[in-house]
């Protein structure tokens, strides 16, 4: 494989103009077919199998003007007692009508009729019914809704349209761009150079738009979840950003080399690229393998962010060898860019480079410290890793609700004041449909249930059912006493199912955005063991073909699991229990969002298979060529450090961005996680147990028996071949100009 991308790095350069043509083409191309074919994005999460989505898809086949989406408006009277006299029930009236004429409406219930009116004679709620489901509210339509009652606020009185239907796409903001600039500013600082992080950042934010144009293209024939654009930006920008410092690194290093540049980039992309491709590679099957959860809106969003990788991976081993031959020696610092390469390597040999003198880099300095205390260094941090993960054990898990949205937003606003009139039951209502074959069945059953029901523990009501025109079918709200996710009100879904389970002659079944909630919590809950056996697997056997070794694979999985239980722990302790909540813009603590365990655990594999890759590939080079295990494992590191340091401070920036500059808590958390295990993996697990656990084993870490390495495959990440095929060539091209 290193040869092979020997030969594309340097084909790339040579034809680069070519290259960049090629990408600037591609790029048009998906932008505009984007732009033209563009589909819109669900903000539901469905779970086909569950008894919720059964019985909402058997209520659009026989019950379809009551399938539809939702909305409540709440209404709060200036005075206790005023819905009852004559001016309040004409503004209640005017509600009403403003509502029903909201383009979609199918109709509006009127509170003082059903009595959805709060004991004190305050507070009102208006059902809302539209005709399509909550994705197929427009803009247009979900603005002239938010309107309603604006008339009766000049009256002095509360109007707070919500439900369902507000449930909009988050949108990332020009703020993010700040993640962004960090990133150029560490780029910047780590090159010594303009050029190179401006190639570098260009590089990455091509092959964003281009990823990103290709999945926005395929939008109208393939649902996107309204997180999947969002993952995919944070992920792709991320990722592209890294892959491209990689490269860039190592060809900077071959350029101080003496190389010429098509040389120089040539064996970047097979070294670096190798291991670029292969870090690649992990990301895109961990996210992928997400497929195997067999969850709809998991399996897309888990393929968009793979989608994205994948465009990243290929920019960086094509077009970033393209924009390197344009910049020619102008990648270097502009103090050594006219040093004589020999006198350049042999500072470098140091440990320090040209700058530095004799004093060896921070790497080093830091690979011996932590290899001499390598058994307090290995103790000390997994002690600390484990009381960060002590939260852990108190994760709850649930889909949004508007009780955790942004402060001060139309469905905040809505759920606060139906709250404060009637109870948090009342924002999280059920459904029970009761569907027969006959009407006469259907009627008969009806009493049974509403009477079971009734008698269940934390029911606050029952109200009376709706039929369906043919009369086969009955829907039967009911009103818990806690929120949709209250641990109590989990618990009534699942009393209320057992009580109903024996009606004959009749399919009854719960439904409604709390029970949808609950049943994808909970069957995403029991996909997640196999999902972490899957990917802890996957990088035994993936790092066993890299570097041959028995123990290192075992070391770097269980590392893996360490940081996946210490970002829980910290991410649980923020966002579930409140602590430091306010660092991060959050205004209300609540349940995980119910994909977050098993998504994290998919891209962090790969991010953390980044760092163990361009570290140890190192570690295992020098070692096969003739240095110590201890020598080797402090080369590693003092090589790598720096760039692994770079690419970790950028992608926790770039994940930052997501977390101080968008309201939206469920991206907020994803870019809070990812942020925080990066630094977990990068920092604390692969430059500092790593290494210390590599001198404790020594030798040992090395060590494959026989039968297994004749067994394996060599896929020569190091470019052992590649030097081999240097090698046989080295006086017909080193020192051929570029």
């Amino acid at each position: 494989m290193a040869t092979l991308l020997y030969r594309l790095g340097r084909g790339s350069l040579r034809r680069r103009r070519l290259v960049v043509a090629i990408w600037l083409v591609v790029l048009v191309g998906l932008g505009l077919a984007a732009a033209f074919l563009r589909g819109p994005t669900a903000s539901n999460f469905t779970m086909p199998g569950t008894e919720s989505q059964r019985a909402l898809d058997l209520l659009s086949q026989q019950f379809p003007t009551a399938s539809g989406a939702t909305g409540t408006i709440a209404v709060k009277a200036p005075a206790d007692g005023q819905l009852a006299t004559p001016q309040g029930q004409a503004v209640v009236k005017e509600i009403i009508q403003e509502a029903t004429a909201v383009p979609g409406v199918v109709g509006a219930v009127d509170p003082l009729a059903v009595g959805a009116v709060s004991p004190d004679g305050q507070y009102a709620l208006v059902q809302v019914q539209f005709a399509g489901g909550a994705d197929e509210v427009d803009d247009a339509q979900r603005a002239a809704y938010e309107k309603v009652g604006a008339s009766a606020e000049g009256q002095g009185w509360q109007v707070a349209p919500g439900g369902e239907v507000l449930g909009g796409e988050p949108e990332v903001g020009s703020t993010e761009a700040i993640g962004v600039a960090v990133a150029a500013v560490v780029l910047v600082v780590t090159f010594g150079s303009l050029v190179a992080a401006g190639m570098t950042m260009l590089n990455a934010l091509i092959g964003v738009a281009v990823g990103m144009a290709g999945l926005f293209a395929l939008s109208s024939t393939v649902q996107l979840t309204s997180t999947a654009p969002i993952l995919a930006l944070m992920l792709g920008l991320a990722v592209g950003i890294d892959y491209s410092l990689f490269i860039t690194s190592r060809h900077r290093q071959n350029l101080l080399d003496g190389l010429p540049p098509d040389e120089a980039v040539g064996r970047a992309v097979g070294t670096a690229g190798s291991a670029v491709v292969f870090a690649g590679a992990t990301v895109v099957i961990a996210l992928a393998g997400l497929a195997v959860v067999d969850i709809p809106f998991l399996t897309v969003m888990g393929l968009a962010a793979a989608g994205t990788v994948t465009v990243a991976v290929l920019v960086a081993i094509t077009l970033q060898p393209a924009l390197l031959g344009f910049a020619g020696r102008k990648v270097l610092p502009r103090r050594v860019r006219g040093t004589a390469p020999a006198d350049d390597v042999a500072a470098r040999r140091t440990g320090g480079g040209a700058a530095a003198g004799n004093r060896p880099g921070f790497g080093f300095r830091w690979a011996r410290l932590v290899t001499r205390l390598r058994v307090p260094v290995i103790l000390v941090g997994l002690l600390g890793l484990g009381l960060l993960a002590i939260p852990t054990s108190d994760m709850r898990l649930a889909l949004p609700d508007a009780g955790t949205a942004a402060a001060g937003s139309p469905a905040r606003v809505s759920n606060d004041l139906i709250t404060e009139g009637f109870g948090p039951g009342f924002t999280g209502r059920l459904a029970v449909v009761v569907a027969g074959d006959t009407p006469q069945a259907t009627a008969a059953a009806v009493p049974q249930v509403t009477a079971l029901v009734q008698r269940t523990d934390d029911v606050l009501a029952v109200a009376p059912p709706q039929l369906s025109p043919d009369g086969r079918t009955a829907l039967l709200g009911v009103v818990p006493k806690t929120g949709p996710t209250d641990a109590a009100t989990e618990t009534l879904v699942h009393d209320i199912r057992h009580a109903v389970g024996g009606i004959q002659d009749v399919d009854v079944l719960l439904t409604g955005a709390t029970a949808i909630g609950i049943d994808v919590s909970e069957k995403l809950a029991d996909a997640l063991p196999i999902y972490l056996v899957l990917v802890v697997g996957l990088s035994v056997l993936l790092l066993m073909l890299v570097f041959r070794s028995l123990l290192v694979p075992v070391k770097a999985a269980l590392g893996f699991l360490l940081t996946v239980a210490a970002t829980f722990g910290i991410t649980v302790a923020v966002f579930q229990q409140g602590h430091l909540a306010d660092l991060v813009g959050l205004d209300t603590p609540g349940p995980l969002i119910s994909f977050l365990p098993i998504l994290l655990i998919g891209i962090l594999f790969g991010l953390a298979m980044d760092y163990e890759v361009f570290l140890v590939s190192r570690m295992r080079e020098d070692f096969v060529h003739g240095d110590t295990a201890q020598q080797a494992t402090i080369n590693g590191m003092g090589h790598g450090a720096r760039v692994v340091t770079a690419a970790a401070l950028i992608m926790i920036s770039v994940f930052g961005g997501f977390v101080f500059f968008l309201h939206d808590p469920v991206i907020k958390s994803i870019g809070f996680a990812l942020a925080v295990g990066v630094a977990i993996d990068a920092f604390v697990v692969r430059m500092t147990i790593v290494p210390a656990v590599m001198s404790l084993l020594g030798s040992r870490a090395w060590w494959l028996p026989k039968w297994l390495a004749r067994a394996l495959p060599n896929v020569d990440i190091e470019g052992e071949g590649l030097r081999a095929h240097l090698a046989d060539r080295e006086p017909a091209s080193v020192g051929r100009p570029g």
